[in-house]
């Protein structure tokens, strides 16, 4: 199995789930600095979601493109931060680059604190 490294993005198997939790196998982008991936059996990720239409506050729009390797254009919604075990990491997709895990995380910034970082 491929090492995790931070901006990868995986099918998970989010499954079981309850109430408004995302559900299925689907993809996810792993958000922890490299230095904590091996420290446990949990990793943290967020989820992504095909519904683009549905663009809230904190989502950030992924584009497909050969590095991610996306069937399609997606939401990664931010608000929806999971751990989960590392036995349900299915597959590798493909990973973000640079400049989109900036977005990504003054978007985790602004989801956890209320407000951007300094720049």
């Amino acid at each position: 199995m491929k090492p995790f490294r931070r901006g990868q993005i995986w099918l998970v198997n989010f499954d079981p789930s309850v109430g408004h939790e995302y559900r299925k196998i689907r993809p996810a982008l792993i958000i922890p600095h490299d230095h904590y991936i091996p420290l446990g059996n949990l990793l943290t990720v967020i989820p992504l979601s095909s519904q683009t239409a549905k663009l809230g506050t904190c989502d950030v729009l992924i584009k497909k493109n050969k590095q991610n390797r996306l069937m399609k254009d997606s939401l990664l919604k931010t608000y929806q931060i999971s751990s989960f075990d590392k036995s349900r990491f299915i597959k590798f997709i493909g990973i973000l680059n640079h400049d989109i895990m900036k977005q990504i995380d003054v978007q985790i910034q602004c989801f956890l604190f209320g407000k951007t970082p300094d720049l």
